[in-house]
C-alpha cells in the first residue's frame, strides 16, 4: 500500500509525525513514521567503527556528524516529497548497537574512548562477574567494560561520575536526562524481573567486591536511570534541538521516549514482545531472542539473559558469523560465470543458487563446513578459519554443497538454541524471521525452521529495521490508551493481524538438520587445527 501524500504533509506540518533514529554497526538510519505507524520518510548515514590503541571505537564527532546527517537527509526527503519542513514532532526516540562503555566525569567529559560492542577485551571481568552474580556476564556488557576497566588499574575509573551506552549519551545531551530503557539497561547490568529495575542484591556485590580500591563513587549512582517502555524519558531542550537539527527549524519540547538497545527495537519492529514468541536476525551476524516465562535453571556460557522494552526476561544467543562465508561462496560463482561470458543479476545468481539447497540431501550428503571468518563464542573459538570438509564418498553435489553452506551459517546458533529449547524445554509458538538470509523465498525460511524445529514468519514490515521498531516505541508512549500494554497497541494498532507468510518445519529437514549438527560438534578439532595451522 503506497503512502497518502496529502495526509502525510498534513500530518508533518501538525507536529504529528514520530522520528526513531538508530545507530547500527555501519549505518545511521532515521525513519520518519505516520499515524497509521508506518514510514513517510527516511534518512541514512555511512559509518565504520576505528581500530585506536587495540579499541573499537567510534569518534564523539562521528557520532554527531552522523546523528545530524542523518536528520537532515530525513529533513531533506519529506522537503522533496511533501514540500514542507520538519518543525516540530509528537515524539522522538533513539537506539544503537547494544552495550559498551562510555564513562563521563563530573564535568560531563567523555574519560575514554567510546568501547564497542565488538571489543572482546573483557574476558576476565566476564568470568569474575559471572561467578560472583551467578548470571552470565557476556563480554560487551557495560558492567564488564567497567570491572575489566578497574582490574587494568585504569586511571579515569576513580573519576566516573556516570556511565552509559551510545544512545543513553545521545539521549542525555538532547534532554539533559539520565535514563535508558530497561531492554538496554539489561545489558548494562542485570535486571530483577520483579521489580523491573537492577538487581540490587548484585549491585550490593559488586560495591562489596570493589570496596578495598577505595572509589568515591558506588556503582547505583553512576548506571543511568532505568525506564519501562512507555515512560516519560524527558523533552528535546533548546540545546537539544540545535544539536539535532543544525538548520535550526526544530522547536524544542518534543518528548522523548527510553532510548533502546537494537535488541529491543528489533523485537518491536517483528511483533516479538509477548511471551512463547522470538525472533531471529540473520545477516553478517546471527541473534535469535526468544521471550521467557521464568528463568532458566541455571547460568549457560551460551545464552545472554535481557529483557524487552517492557521488563520481561528474554534468551539471546548471539554469534558472531552467519552469512559471510555463504555471500563469499556465491561470488565465487558469480565471477565463475563472468567467465563464461554470463551476465546474472544479484537476486537471479542468490535465488539459484539458495533455491538448489533444497534439493540437496537433507544432512547435506555427508559435507561439513564451518563459517567461522571470525572467533565463535559459542563454540569457544577466538578466532575462525573458513573451510569445508568432506569424505572421498560424500555426495560432493551443488546442492549439498549449497546446502551445506546455509545449514553451517546456523550451526552455532542452533548448538545454543538447542539448549533454550531442548535443555530447557522452552515452548515457542511464533518466531519472526528477519535480515539479509530471509530475502530469497522460503530458502532460508525453511532452513531455520529445521533448526529451530519450529514455525518461522517473515513479514514485509521486518525490512524496515530497527529504526522503524524505534519509531513504534516513541509511537507507543504518546499514543496508547491508559492500560494498553506494549504487546497489544504493536498486535492491534502496527501490525493489525499481519503475521507474515509462516513455514512450518519439515519433519525430514528437522532430522537432517539433527543429524548434521551432531557431525558439526564432531568437527570442531578440524576448525581447531585450522586455526592453529594457518597463521
Amino acid at each position: 500500500m503506497g503512502i497518502d501524500k496529502n495526509k502525510a504533509k498534513e500530518t508533518i506540518a501538525a507536529g504529528k509525525a514520530i522520528l526513531g533514529i538508530e545507530f547500527g554497526s555501519t549505518r545511521i538510519k532515521a525513519v520518519l513514521i505516520g499515524e497509521d505507524n508506518a514510514p513517510i520518510a527516511s534518512g541514512a548515514h555511512d559509518w565504520e567503527n576505528q581500530l585506536v590503541d587495540g579499541i573499537w571505537t567510534y569518534s564523539l564527532d562521528a557520532i554527531w556528524t552522523g546523528l545530524q546527517d542523518s536528520y537532515a537527509k530525513m529533513a531533506e526527503d519529506v522537503k522533496a516529497n511533501y514540500g514542507v519542513d520538519v518543525e516540530s514532532l509528537a515524539a522522538i526516540g533513539f537506539s544503537a548497537m547494544m552495550h559498551g562503555y562510555m564513562p563521563f566525569n563530573a564535568a560531563g567529559d567523555l574519560l575514554v574512548p567510546f568501547r564497542t560492542w565488538r571489543n572482546t577485551i573483557t574476558e576476565k571481568a566476564s568470568a569474575e562477574l559471572t561467578e560472583l552474580f551467578r548470571y552470565h556476564i557476556p563480554q560487551r556488557w557495560s558492567i564488564a567494560h567497567l570491572y575489566q576497566a578497574i582490574l587494568n588499574g585504569e586511571e579515569h575509573v576513580k573519576d566516573i561520575a556516570f556511565i552509559t551506552t551510545l544512545e543513553g549519551y545521545i539521549h542525555w545531551k538532547l534532554t539533559g536526562r539520565k535514563v535508558i530503557g530497561i531492554g538496554e539497561a539489561s545489558g548494562m547490568f542485570p535486571i530483577d524481573i520483579e521489580k523491573k529495575n537492577y538487581n540490587e542484591k548484585m549491585i550490593a556485590q559488586f560495591d562489596e567486591l570493589i570496596a578495598p580500591r577505595g572509589f568515591a563513587w558506588k556503582l547505583e549512582d553512576i548506571l543511568p536511570k532505568s525506564l519501562l517502555a512507555g515512560e516519560d524519558a524527558g523533552a528535546l531542550t533548546e540545546e537539544g534541538a540545535k544539536l539535532l537539527d543544525v538548520s535550526g527549524k526544530l522547536k524544542a519540547g518534543v518528548p522523548l521516549c527510553p532510548p533502546e538497545g537494537d535488541a529491543g527495537t528489533g523485537m518491536a519492529a517483528t511483533n516479538s514482545v509477548a511471551k512463547r514468541t522470538g525472533n531471529v536476525s540473520a545477516g553478517t551476524s546471527v541473534f535469535a531472542q526468544i521471550v521467557l516465562e521464568k528463568e532458566l535453571s541455571r547460568v549457560y556460557d551460551e545464552i545472554d539473559l535481557v529483557t524487552t522494552p517492557t521488563g520481561n526476561l528474554v534468551g539471546m544467543v548471539h554469534c558472531n558469523n552467519c552469512t559471510s562465508d555463504l555471500n563469499a561462496w556465491v561470488g565465487i560463482f558469480r565471477e565463475f560465470a563472468q567467465a563464461l561470458g554470463v551476465e546474472v543479476s544479484t537476486d537471479k545468481l542468490f535465488g539459484t543458487l539458495y533455491n538448489k539447497a533444497l534439493e540437496g540431501d537433507a544432512d547435506c550428503g555427508g559435507l561439513l563446513a564451518y563459517n567461522y571468518f571470525s572467533g565463535e563464542h559459542i563454540t569457544g573459538f577466538e578466532e575462525g578459519r573458513p573451510m569445508i570438509v568432506r569424505t572421498p564418498d560424500a555426495d560432493f553435489s551443488l546442492a549439498n554443497f549449497m546446502r551445506v553452506n546455509l545449514f553451517t551459517a546456523l550451526g552455532a546458533l542452533k548448538v545454543g538454541l538447542d539448549i533454550i529449547l531442548k535443555e530447557e524445554g522452552v515452548k515457542v509458538e511464533k518466531i519472526l524471521g528477519h535480515g539479509g538470509l530471509f530475502k530469497t523465498k522460503d530458502v532460508g525460511q525453511k532452513i531455520m525452521a529445521a533448526a529451530m524445529n519450529a514455525p518461522i514468519s517473515v513479514m514485509e514490515t521486518a525490512g524496515e529495521g530497527g529504526a522503524w521498531g524505534m519509531a513504534l516505541l516513541a509511537s507507543y508512549m504518546v499514543n496508547r490508551e491508559e492500560g494498553e500494554t506494549l504487546e497489544s497497541y504493536l498486535e492491534n494498532k502496527v501490525f493489525a493481524g499481519d503475521t507474515g507468510s509462516e513455514m512450518l518445519p519439515d519433519p525430514k529437514d528437522v532430522k537432517g538438520f539433527d543429524d548434521f549438527i551432531l557431525k558439526y560438534k564432531a568437527g570442531l578439532p578440524i576448525e581447531r587445527a585450522a586455526v592453529e595451522a594457518l597463521r
